[in-house]
């Protein structure tokens, strides 16, 4: 038995560097970067006005006040898209609109508010510093900067940035094609009616929503009966059509789990079995040619820690990305939690109305009720004991 990290550390050591897709920025949401984006123009690409008002010399506002103005002559119009505004000359002034280029001759922009204008006079009531409410050029991206790295999930922000630039060909890591297979006798399809000690099986879905959040392009299979035949076909077929495959259940020691005999009979190394958490000890992990195999236990909550923590970094590290464990925050313990067993526990958590955390309910590996109530996982050592209104750390998922 390992360690989590050592687990994890052998995990993301056999993930290949990533195959390439050039793919358009509208199909990149939540997908990784192949390759440094460098900035192509400036933002801003021009010095523009950060509010409605009048582009003046700002020298020209110094003495205004609402009680003695300075009137200035307006030229004219500056608006966004049009780059054809007279020059402000002295005594001058011209209508400028946010976004809008700075005409020549004008180094500040007084407030709409703080103007009061009568046909083409306008009457200033509040001095401008030099360059106040100027946007300048390139104060923000310079042209040539790198300003997204290789290795990071694009989210909405980033999608923005990647648009302004007026870039329209990413590239970026291909997506892993996963197959996920569930074992047992006693599984059924929610379409299918129960009989008596069948339950409807559930792991398929709920591992593939943590790994298609992630960036995998997920498949089913069949459920798999406990027979080592029909279990070795199984993964014959499903890493012949995927880069993984996923399975949950038959893992384990007893005499009807044979996910690990049957894929070391099609050649398979097993690099690791049995992981020192709670839930999810009975997991195992191998590799076949370039294909792997994660074989998480068939326990819900064992399947979905193990699907969290050891399945999910390999699919965003498969696509190159850099961050890949789940972020953590910290919060105050709003109940007493204590771990008496020699395993890290992970125990599922919510935030209840006074921000604090609490457990979600019985932690026992097949309870799916507290499991779906949970917002995060608190990471409990062996011998670990916290107090209520002690610091501790939630996993986010």
């Amino acid at each position: 038995m390992i360690s989590l990290e050592q687990a994890q550390e052998s995990i993301l050591g056999a993930i290949p560097s990533p195959d390439i897709e050039y793919i358009s920025p509208t199909a990149a949401r939540d997908r990784v970067l192949a390759l440094d984006i460098r900035a192509t123009l400036n933002l801003p690409a021009f010095d523009n006005s950060a509010m409605d008002g009048f582009a003046v010399r700002s020298q020209e506002t110094l003495d205004a006040t609402s009680e003695s103005p300075i009137t200035l002559r307006d030229l004219g119009i500056s608006a966004a898209g049009d780059a054809t505004a007279p020059d402000v000359q002295a005594g001058t002034c011209v209508r400028i609109f946010t976004g809008a280029p700075i005409p020549r001759g004008a180094d500040a922009v007084v407030m709409q508010e703080d103007t009061r204008q009568v046909g083409d006079q306008v009457h200033i009531l509040d001095s401008v510093r030099a360059w106040e409410n100027v946007r300048f050029k390139g104060e923000d991206i310079r042209s040539g900067n790198v300003v997204l790295t290789a290795g990071r999930r694009l989210n909405s922000a980033a999608l923005g940035l990647i648009a302004a630039l007026g870039i329209n060909t990413l590239q970026v890591g291909r997506r892993p094609r996963l197959t996920i297979l569930a074992t047992g006798d006693e599984l059924k399809d929610s379409s299918e009616p129960l009989a008596e000690g069948q339950i409807y099986e559930s792991n398929r879905l709920m591992i593939s929503a943590i790994l298609e959040a992630a960036g995998a392009l997920c498949q089913y299979m069949a459920i798999v009966p406990d027979d080592p035949l029909a279990t070795e076909n199984a993964l014959a077929q499903a890493l012949d059509s995927s880069d993984a495959v996923v399975t949950t259940g038959g893992v384990s020691v007893g005499e009807r789990d044979h996910i690990k005999a049957a894929f070391c009979r099609l050649g398979g190394q097993l690099h690791l079995w049995r992981v020192a958490i709670k839930p999810g000890k009975p997991f195992a992990f191998g590799q076949l040619g370039g294909k792997l195999l994660f074989a998480l236990p068939g326990n819900p909550v064992s399947a979905f820690v193990t699907g969290l923590l050891l399945v999910r970094p390999a699919v965003l590290r498969f696509q190159g990305a850099h961050r890949v464990h789940l972020p953590r925050f910290n919060a105050v313990a709003g109940e007493r939690f204590e771990n008496r067993g020699d395993r890290r526990h992970f125990v599922r958590v919510l935030i209840n109305n006074e921000h604090r955390v609490v457990s979600a309910g019985t932690q026992a590996a097949h309870f799916m009720g507290s499991l779906a109530l949970a917002e995060g996982l608190v990471d409990l050592g062996p011998g670990t004991r916290i107090q209520p209104g002690e610091t501790l750390e939630v996993l986010n998922f």
